[in-house]
């Protein structure tokens, strides 16, 4: 990390002052072994933290005989209906790329707009077969689960050619496809794998599984899988017939071939009410594949709708896919602050010094999806102090510049919204 410079400006009642900080290697006599923050004060009012990086020229990823995987290995099978599609479409246009990007998303009927020219920034719509032929006893569940497990059978039947990967998600999922396409790349599609992530939240892992892909999430299946699925899969659905969800169906019958879960960080469920900042502030290290239940959660930026949010976010991240949303962090030990930014997103100024475990340990900004209960996450939470002198200054990201060959320019900045304020009551079930 060497020669990045980061520049934050701080904001206080009766005075600005920025300063710049140099991240240096880990050489701190300090017993927390983090990157030391060395810093500079100058003078500005410009009301924005600055953080320049310069992203590396090569990715290294395992090489195979075969022809690198990219996007168009790649077929996407979206499940949507008539009914949400017009609410729930500005989500693909997102992340949907015409003519690079291949697959459908998947209807129960007809759309109103059938008889319209179909947008082309949207993927193509199919319309499912009927499975009104197949048994759906769960007591609580939709017998669209059904349609919707059925999705990756019937893009298979379609015989479209150069297809490596079969990736499903829904239409509410927003899917970050230079991201996916790295993820995937480490894996030889010649094998059987299963790809995805569980639910954030204990309790729906329970209830469904934790040996299972959460369909909204998104998941991939390579596509000698599926030729094995697709040959079981009717059946499956029968014996099934209790299950609740089709990602649960999917999962029943992967278990049944023999193929077991092969669990990426990237992929993200969102089964959580209330503020996602806690979680996103602390990703793990690994891309950003997938968000999804968006709907269900309030807006990632504090001050715009969650559609503008998104697109905020996505401006960052298309400028450099693979660090966003990535978490870095240091110490000024002059002052006894500890710094973390997660890129393309937010930066934390804390006013003492938080251990490496501490800063990479999500605030607990967000509750449970079924209950919304505090615990349990399938990943470690911390409260946020009550104590305004022990709260985080926090820094939105305002934009993002490509200053140079292969640098960026990341600014954040503070809103007039009282983030400690806002980070509290969230975590109080509150607000």
């Amino acid at each position: 990390m060497k020669g990045i410079l980061l520049i934050f400006l701080l904001v206080s009642v009766s005075c600005f002052v920025i300063f710049l900080i140099s991240i240096t290697s880990p050489e701190s006599r300090w017993v927390v072994r983090i990157p030391v923050c060395n810093e500079t004060v100058i003078g500005d009012n410009s009301g924005r933290t600055v953080l320049p990086y310069r992203y590396p020229f090569h990715h290294h990823h395992h090489q195979y005989y075969y022809k690198k995987t990219n996007i168009s290995h790649i077929l996407f099978g979206i499940g949507g209906s008539s009914k949400t599609w017009k609410e729930r479409r500005h989500y693909s246009q997102l992340w949907w790329k015409p003519n690079i990007t291949r697959g459908f998303v998947w209807l129960d009927e007809k759309p109103d707009e059938h008889n319209e020219s179909w947008p082309k920034n949207l993927p193509p719509y199919r319309v499912s077969e009927d499975t009104s032929r197949f048994n759906y006893t769960n007591l609580y569940g939709s017998r669209s689960a059904i349609r919707m497990a059925r999705i990756v059978l019937e893009s298979y039947r379609l015989g479209l050619e150069n297809v490596r990967w079969f990736v499903m998600g829904d239409d509410d999922t927003v899917f970050f496809t230079e991201n996916l396409v790295t993820v995937l790349s480490k894996y030889d599609h010649n094998q059987m794998y299963y790809i995805g992530g569980n639910s954030e939240s204990v309790e729906q892992d329970m209830v469904h599984s934790y040996g299972m892909a959460y369909g909204g999430g998104g998941f991939a299946i390579s596509y000698p899988l599926v030729t094995e699925l697709v040959k079981v899969l009717d059946g499956c659905i029968d014996r099934y017939s209790d299950l609740y969800g089709s990602d649960e169906r999917i999962g029943a019958c992967l278990n049944e071939i023999g193929v077991p879960l092969t669990r990426e960080l990237g992929f993200h469920q969102i089964d959580i009410r209330g503020d996602p900042y806690g979680l996103l502030a602390a990703h793990p290290v690994a891309p950003l594949v997938s968000l999804h239940h968006l709907d269900y959660v309030k807006p990632i930026f504090p001050t715009s709708t969650q559609m503008d949010s998104l697109k905020l976010l996505v401006s960052a991240y298309k400028t450099d896919p693979s660090r966003t949303l990535q978490q870095s962090f240091c110490h000024d030990l002059k002052r006894k602050w500890s710094v973390s930014v997660s890129w393309g997103y937010t930066t934390q100024i804390y006013p003492s010094l938080l251990t490496a475990k501490e800063l990479g340990t999500a605030m607990l900004t967000f509750q449970t999806w079924g209950s919304w209960s505090h615990d349990p996450f399938l990943f470690n939470t911390r409260d946020m102090s009550p104590e305004p002198c022990e709260q985080p200054l926090i820094y939105f990201l305002d934009r993002v510049d490509e200053i140079g060959d292969n640098e960026t320019m990341t600014s954040y900045k503070r809103h007039h919204v009282d983030n400690a304020a806002r980070l509290l009551l969230a975590q109080a079930g509150m607000e």
